[in-house]
């Protein structure tokens, strides 16, 4: 698409931003859909040993997890190595699912306004069951039928699809702590036609979306990072950026040079010789109760594709915290973005929110582990919090995983300065990199669809 149409798209999805009520479902008849999804949609998932996992098996040579068919993913053992680093070696689990799925939103104009189509989906790993989805959440082995279930609904909206109707098409990274090489397809496609609203299904625009982003555990994962394609930051179009302009050229330039000064080696191994995890009881976990289990789930559901499966999660221990710190450079918002190493990403490094992790792990680990700016965020004055919400990070391959997405607005004062793995972006800049592959990862999408959210509108945290 030129860069006219690009800034066409984003006023259209920028009146879709100022939406906060719905022309098709306005917020009663949201609230009354999602109650009745809730009351006839379920998954229950109850723990069961790894090795009696219907269809799954444990390999007796190599103690690796994985399917029968040889499909969906597998858990295996990770052993990495970042010189330089505070931790600069270790081993770990990790899921394999090396194929590529496609989270895709469904988009149409009711009354000049873009609708975005969002779907009530029952994980087994949520911590509420129902969370809203985009239009299409499906990895290849499920729109490849390799679960022998229904066929994923409004599938072909996203294959072959014509190039005028895309409006975002993006193949993007997952946890790179917890997948080793996982990548979904991120599309935003637009119907002209008539479309069939499914049971499960409604419409919202952008701006209810963004309101809805507010309230705990209920914009999935794979809803974020989608919402964060959309070419627009905010209830603003977003500014056109240059595909090489100085900023722009000297943002990349600054990726470029990380990616090539720092270092990491990545070698797949048996899960039964990862260093410090063991199989007991029926799972695989950390010989000092630490990071994240890997279990065995029996799945029961209702409103899904199947209606009964196996299969493991990873089940991490304690809320992580996702924070972004924020301010204005010259007029223009900017945000600290940090250059995170992490195993299970293709390259090197992707740029990350200013703090990523699990604050109490950090108390089992070398001083010099401690995120740099993890202190600033904590001891925030309530004044500064412009955004505060617990999300659920993906329920299809984790159990109850939760993080603290925070948003902090940062003054002058030292402390705040750029380092060798930190950048103060311009939020232009940042969009930018949105339509590329690999420059941001999943955390960093999320709360960018939550930074999106607060354009225009009253965004302090009360207590």
């Amino acid at each position: 698409m030129t860069q006219l149409t690009d800034h066409a798209h984003a006023t259209r999805f920028a009146e879709s931003a100022r939406a906060v009520d719905g022309f098709v479902t306005d917020k009663a008849a949201f609230e009354a859909w999602l109650a009745d999804c809730r009351a006839r949609f379920h998954t229950t998932a109850e723990l069961r040993p790894l090795d009696a996992l219907r269809d799954w098996s444990v390999d007796p040579r190599t103690g690796d997890v994985g399917h029968v068919s040889g499909r969906f993913f597998s858990v295996r053992g990770l052993d990495v190595r970042v010189p330089g680093a505070a931790v600069d070696r270790w081993q770990q689990p990790i899921i394999s699912q090396p194929e590529a799925g496609i989270l895709g939103i469904l988009v149409k104009e009711f009354d000049g306004v873009p609708h975005c189509l969002m779907q009530a989906k029952a994980e087994p790993g949520n911590i509420n069951g129902i969370q809203l989805s985009p239009t299409v959440q499906a990895t290849r082995s499920n729109y490849g039928g390799v679960h022998r279930g229904k066929a994923v609904p409004y599938l072909e909206y996203f294959r072959d699809t014509p190039p005028d109707r895309v409006i975002a098409d993006v193949l993007q990274s997952e946890q790179g702590s917890w997948f080793h090489r996982k990548r979904n397809r991120n599309l935003i496609v637009e119907a002209t036609g008539p479309v069939e609203v499914l049971d499960g299904f409604c419409w919202l625009t952008l701006g209810q979306l963004h309101e809805l982003l507010r309230q705990d555990d209920l914009v999935n994962m794979d809803t974020r990072t989608v919402m964060s394609c959309f070419p627009v930051t905010g209830a603003d179009p977003a500014p056109a950026v240059p595909e090489y302009g100085p900023s722009y050229g000297e943002l990349l330039r600054w990726i470029t040079g990380e990616r090539t000064r720092r270092e990491r080696h990545v070698r797949e191994i048996p899960l039964n010789t990862v260093e410090g995890w063991q199989f007991r009881d029926g799972r695989v976990t950390h010989r000092d109760g630490l990071f994240f289990d890997i279990v065995g789930v029996s799945v029961e559901a209702a409103g899904r594709e199947v209606g009964r499966w196996d299969q493991p999660l990873l089940a991490p221990h304690g809320t992580g915290l996702v924070a972004l710190l924020v301010r204005e450079i010259d007029g223009v918002p900017h945000a600290l973005l940090h250059a995170r190493v992490e195993a299970g990403h293709l390259d090197v490094l992707e740029l990350a929110p200013t703090v990523q992790c699990t604050p109490q792990t950090y108390t089992h680990l070398p001083p010099g582990a401690r995120p740099r700016f993890l202190d600033t965020v904590l001891n925030a004055p309530q004044e500064n919090i412009l955004f505060s919400a617990v999300h659920s990070e993906e329920g299809g391959r984790f159990l109850h995983a939760r993080n603290r997405y925070m948003i902090v607005e940062a003054g002058p004062g030292p402390g705040l300065d750029d380092g060798p793995d930190y950048r103060w972006t311009a939020l232009p800049d940042t969009a930018a990199l949105l339509r590329h592959s690999h420059y941001l990862n999943i955390q960093a999408r999320s709360i960018l669809a939550c930074l999106h959210g607060l354009a225009g509108r009253e965004t302090r945290v009360t207590p």
